[in-house]
């Protein structure tokens, strides 16, 4: 994926000629000189107020570019603002890469429910692990396992929730999962989040944000 520099853009417009600070001034220059070869000969322009309109000009053309390299400069103070995501964990829906590390998943069971049920589809949506989690749990680390205890090959899951009252079925929905941030691109207005696995996802598809657990603080058994 390629990612078009602002300062590139503007650099190519600056050596290319055709960006519409040098199209105005091309114009006026055109205007002067028209103005110059049909004065009245008896009642020339005076010398100062050609300095003065080439001075008006200048003065325009400067506030032109400056107005120009102050909008770029704003584009890419805003890329580098993008350092402070990369290495958060954002809490994302959509799937996560499994790779042998357990994933953190936020279920939201339904209220009331009795009986709730974490469902785990594979990238050909098929249904790959499905285990019984407690209707209050908010937070739920899973380990790759299926039903048999078998770790499942590395690859993208999906996670769903099924919620039950009384055996009947109240709701479905979606598992958000925490996932490691690994690069922050900005590409044609939108930041683009890269992920493990070689996933992407747009900044805006992200519901939380937070810093890694540091290892040094866990709790020792």
């Amino acid at each position: 994926m390629e990612i078009d520099s602002s300062f590139g853009n503007f650099a190519g417009n600056a050596q290319g000629g055709s960006s519409p600070g040098q199209s105005d001034f091309v114009t006026f220059l055109q205007m002067l000189t028209t103005q110059m070869q049909n004065q009245d000969p008896l009642n020339p322009m005076e010398a100062s107020d050609f300095a003065v309109q080439l001075a008006t000009f200048a003065g325009v053309e400067q506030q032109t570019y400056t107005n120009q390299l102050l909008a770029t400069m704003i584009g890419q103070t805003g890329l580098s603002d993008l350092g402070g995501w990369v290495g958060m964990e954002a809490r994302i829906y959509g799937g996560a890469h499994f790779s042998g590390t357990p994933i953190e998943l936020t279920p939201d069971p339904a209220l009331g429910a009795d009986e709730v049920l974490l469902i785990v589809r594979n990238d050909n949506d098929e249904i790959v692990d499905s285990r019984s989690i407690g209707p209050d749990t908010q937070s739920y680390l899973w380990d790759g396992q299926d039903a048999q205890g078998n770790t499942l090959p590395d690859g993208t899951y999906r996670f769903e929730i099924e919620s039950r009252l009384d055996g009947e079925e109240l709701d479905t929905q979606p598992v958000a999962a925490y996932i490691p941030i690994l690069e922050a691109r900005y590409q044609d207005g939108v930041t683009m989040l890269v992920l493990p696995g070689g996933l992407f996802v747009e900044s805006a598809m992200v519901t939380g944000l937070r810093r890694p657990a540091d290892p040094s603080e866990a709790e020792v058994p």
